[in-house]
């Protein structure tokens, strides 16, 4: 397996043979375009994560996944070819990117990987920064939906290993800056984004992620899924996980989407994990 991430180095070699997408976003935040036109890699079509890489909100969640013919549409905007490989990056440890990269797995792209230590790698490795767009050429690329696992609603209480990727106290349920119920998923077990990264903003290593993620029972021996707020955050552990050899699925909805039924139980816990 491919390894899903590149380095500042390699993505300087490789510009001028890969599509380079920037999905500069912030949660809650503004459109992260105006960082985008400052200075950005060169070559780089900005991708706006609310416009292009989700659907409208909704019982879905806040961040619901695109129709595949949205989708499509988004990336041959952004010039991603299926026989040309794409680079994805942020301003925001991957978090964001992370999305972009997984939305073209899902779709059927081959050769994605997510710019490792982000935005500000680029810029402490002496990367060239252009400040002008030019507009991509459009692409060709196919949405092919189902080349990475996924689970809804209704199958999440039966998936053996479920990984909540948000911070320790919105998952313990003492605070909620954002969904209207505090809590967790019965059974989830927390793993938070943050954890998955190095001082310098880069990934542990495999052994590292192996070993953080079995602390908290994730051994990939079982079925393993991932969620966060509102599906877009999660994917940093999925990336975590694969880097670990351990292949996760995915709940789009997340807690934003697992709350729009009042049905579904709720858990709230006073002790994090170790």
């Amino acid at each position: 397996m491919a390894s899903p991430l590149i380095s500042a180095a390699e993505l300087a070699d490789a510009l001028g043979s890969v599509t380079v997408l920037d999905v500069r976003y912030r949660t809650g935040g503004a459109s992260g375009r105006p960082e985008f036109d400052a200075g950005h890699v060169p070559g780089a079509a900005y991708v706006d994560l609310d416009a292009d890489l989700a659907a409208p909100p909704g019982v879905g969640g806040r961040h619901p996944l695109p129709t595949p013919a949205d989708f499509e549409a988004a990336m041959r905007r952004a010039g991603v070819r299926d026989d040309r490989p794409v680079v994805v990056y942020d301003d925001w440890s991957g978090l964001a990117a992370g999305r972009a990269w997984w939305l073209l797995r899902y779709h059927g792209h081959v050769d994605v990987r997510v710019l490792d230590g982000a935005w500000p790698a680029w810029v402490e490795s002496g990367g060239v920064v252009q400040a002008v767009a030019v507009p991509p050429e459009p692409g060709d690329f196919t949405a092919r939906p189902g080349a990475m696992p996924v689970v809804e609603a209704d199958g999440v209480p039966d998936v053996p290993v479920l990984v909540d990727a948000r911070a320790p106290e919105r998952y313990r349920g003492e605070t909620e800056p954002i969904d209207p119920v505090a809590g967790h998923i019965p059974g989830a077990v927390n793993v938070p984004t943050t954890t998955n990264l190095r001082a310098d903003g880069r990934f542990r290593s495999p052994e590292e992620l192996r070993a953080l993620y079995a602390a908290a029972g994730v051994t990939g021996e079982e079925d393993t899924a991932v969620y966060c707020g509102s599906g877009v955050t999660a994917v940093h552990d999925v990336i975590a996980l694969e880097l670990a050899g351990i292949r996760a699925a995915l709940y789009p909805g997340s807690w934003s989407g697992w709350i729009t039924d009042p049905r579904r139980p709720v858990e709230r816990s006073t002790s994090a994990r170790p």
